[in-house]
């Protein structure tokens, strides 16, 4: 295999399942009607549902709005509405996630080795003009490291504070499959110059830091698989922010560097 091949797009609409056609064509539906041309540039699925491999009943939808403005309440509020209607009326998914960016944010030179290549190798068009034909192709080298998941030091004090804040075990839980799912994909993108490839499967992301880092890999294969078991406990939280997270930042760091910072 050629060292660091390019990355290619990891889901496409023929892969949706059966079960969730109809949450898709809901979602293009709802999205068309209230955003519009005049608000919405492109709209694209990303996660486990355009790659195929979503769980009916426990698998979320994740959703990227590219708006021709910069966000403001009124468009968050209109995702939020949408994702809402959408959780309540399909069984098949566990909530929906709605990420909004401006179409010139996607595009940026800062952004170009973060939010664009996540536009162009993790999300599957919906509606609208792909922005990927105006981006690069890429590889699993450490600039791409670096720019993704460089920033995990800077997370850590808001995820502490989230943890004293959650007050119920449904946030809790909320939580401990969002910092697993950060955690798991750090660890990856931490030794993905090395491997020389990409995946977004989280067991096997786990399987191939194992590889690189043994003495932290059955802790790494746990976070795995909280992030499709999600638990309320706060110790586990807190070995994330208190203990896993702080050295993978601190290591990944040390192997990449910093992400370049963002004025935003």
């Amino acid at each position: 295999m050629a060292r660091h091949p390019y990355i290619e797009r990891e889901g496409s609409m023929e892969r949706v399942q059966a079960e969730f056609r109809p949450v898709v064509e809901a979602l293009h539906a709802r999205v068309a009607s209230v955003f519009g041309v005049d608000r919405l540039h492109s709209a694209y699925v990303y996660g486990s549902v355009p790659r195929g491999t979503a769980v009916p009943g426990r698998s979320d939808l994740d959703v990227l709005l590219a708006l021709r403005a910069e966000p403001t309440e009124a468009d968050r509020a209109d995702a939020r509405s949408i994702g809402e209607a959408l959780d309540a009326g399909f069984d098949q998914i566990d909530g929906v996630g709605t990420l909004l960016f401006s179409e010139a944010v996607l595009l940026s030179e800062l952004e170009r080795y973060d939010m664009g290549w996540f536009v162009a190798c993790l999300c599957t068009p919906l509606i609208g003009p792909d922005l990927a034909e105006q981006l690069p192709r890429y590889r699993p080298d450490a600039l791409l490291a670096r720019e993704t998941n460089g920033d995990l030091i800077d997370v850590l004090p808001r995820w502490r504070q989230l943890v004293v804040d959650a007050d119920t075990d449904d946030e809790r839980r909320r939580l401990s499959r969002v910092f697993a799912r950060r955690i798991v994909r750090t660890g990856l993108t931490l030794v993905m110059p090395r491997w020389g490839r990409f995946t977004s499967e989280l067991v096997q992301s786990a399987e191939v830091f194992a590889r690189y880092y043994p003495e932290r890999g059955d802790e790494m294969r746990k976070v795995a698989y909280v992030a499709g078991n999600p638990t309320a406990g706060r110790s586990v939280l807190q070995t994330y922010t208190e203990d896993l997270g702080p050295w993978l930042a601190d290591e990944y760091v040390a192997v990449h560097g910093p992400k370049t910072p963002r004025p935003y």
